[in-house]
């Protein structure tokens, strides 16, 4: 049997799908928008969002002082005296080494990927040079800008020395403002804001800032015993460059996912290079059992599922930001995501419409038919 189509269902179902059509437009015309005021406002958003890493960081340690009895702008001192002398050391100790070692490890890398290139072009697997040429020249390059990124990255945090000062000093600064005046922000912005934004907004702001902690603690600890097991292993099998392939690994931790297999890609490379094929299978075994141990004992155990997003979300999220902003972009593109997640998880509950409450009716049991 034919279905006769409605004319006036199609239109209205027209209408409708340009007017939602109209508004999403809209909305992605706000969004493109609201980024490029943020990417004119760079040079104060960075330090701004690095203050906030920072902050999430050494916050615990003063609330802890402050619910001891310590007044706020002599906790926030304090706190931010230790975090400068723990990086001064980290700099002195860590960074420097690393730093000096960065060519030789990009070096070493590209080394590995031309054995590897050598060994697929042979047998058994005989693959034409031409059909592997572009992508390991492809490959080498962006493994190298990588690497020289992200050593750049741990040791100025920006790509010039000059800009890289100018963002540690103003993210001090804010670091120290945030530790003495952050509980007092948002009973101002319920002050400041009117209507039911005024208890909207702090709600997200403070579910946001819960998340934010919690992703950025759980990632620092968890990438530290990455780097310290992986960096054991590594040290016990005698692969040089030791100390600048955990710090990799550590920094790595921050880009779920990704970051873990570039890392292990690089410790693998390095090893087959300086160690030969045998060392290399046994830092991938032991690259792949730390990662296991990571996967399922640590990271649940210490993020405890707080961020509430899917894997698939995580790499598509991560694959997004670094193709926009490259190594910046991967770093933020995670806890970005977490919070947009906050914000419409807010947004669905506000919206949502209220259970269904049976009347008084319809909870009385019904009578029993008579007999």
């Amino acid at each position: 049997m034919s279905v006769t189509l409605s004319s006036a269902k199609a239109a209205a179902a027209l209408r409708k799908s340009a007017r939602i059509s109209a508004e999403l437009l809209v909305v992605l015309v706000m969004a493109a928008a609201a980024l490029w005021v943020l990417s004119r406002m760079w040079s104060v958003v960075w330090p701004l969002i690095v203050a906030l890493f920072l902050t999430t960081l050494t916050w615990p340690l003063a609330a802890f002082l402050r619910r001891r009895g310590w007044r706020p702008a002599l906790a926030a001192s304090t706190v931010t005296v230790l975090f400068l002398l723990v990086a001064a050391g980290i700099v002195a100790l860590i960074a420097v080494p690393v730093a000096s070692q960065s060519g030789e490890l990009a070096d070493g890398v590209s080394e590995g990927i031309q054995r590897l290139r050598e060994w697929a072009a042979g047998p058994p697997l005989n693959i034409g040079d031409d059909q592997i040429s572009g992508a390991s020249d492809a490959a080498m390059d962006r493994l190298q800008n990588s690497v020289g990124s992200a050593v750049s990255t741990v040791v100025t945090g920006v790509s010039t020395v000059f800009n890289g000062l100018i963002t540690a000093v103003l993210a001090l600064f804010l670091m120290f403002f945030f530790l003495k005046d952050g509980p007092r922000f948002l009973p101002w912005l319920t002050r400041q804001l009117p209507g039911r934004l005024a208890t909207d907004i702090p709600v997200v702001a403070a579910r946001s800032w819960q998340t934010l902690g919690s992703f950025v603690r759980s990632q620092a600890f968890v990438g530290l015993l990455d780097a310290v097991f992986i960096g054991l292993g590594l040290w016990i099998v005698g692969v040089p460059l030791v100390l600048p392939l955990a710090v990799l690994t550590f920094v790595s931790a921050f880009v779920p996912i990704v970051g873990a297999l570039f890392a292990g890609l690089v410790a693998v490379l390095i090893a087959l290079v300086s160690n030969g094929l045998t060392d290399a299978l046994i830092v991938l075994a032991i690259i792949v059992a730390v990662q296991q141990l990571e996967g399922n004992v640590f990271q649940p155990m210490i993020q405890s599922r707080s961020l509430g997003l899917h894997a698939a979300v995580v790499l598509l999220a991560v694959t997004l930001g670094g193709s926009l902003a490259g190594v910046v972009g991967s770093l933020l593109a995670v806890p970005v995501a977490a919070l947009l997640a906050v914000v419409w998880n807010y947004l669905r509950d506000q919206l949502g419409e209220p259970p269904h409450e049976p009347e008084a009716d319809e909870r009385l049991p019904a009578a029993p038919a008579p007999s």
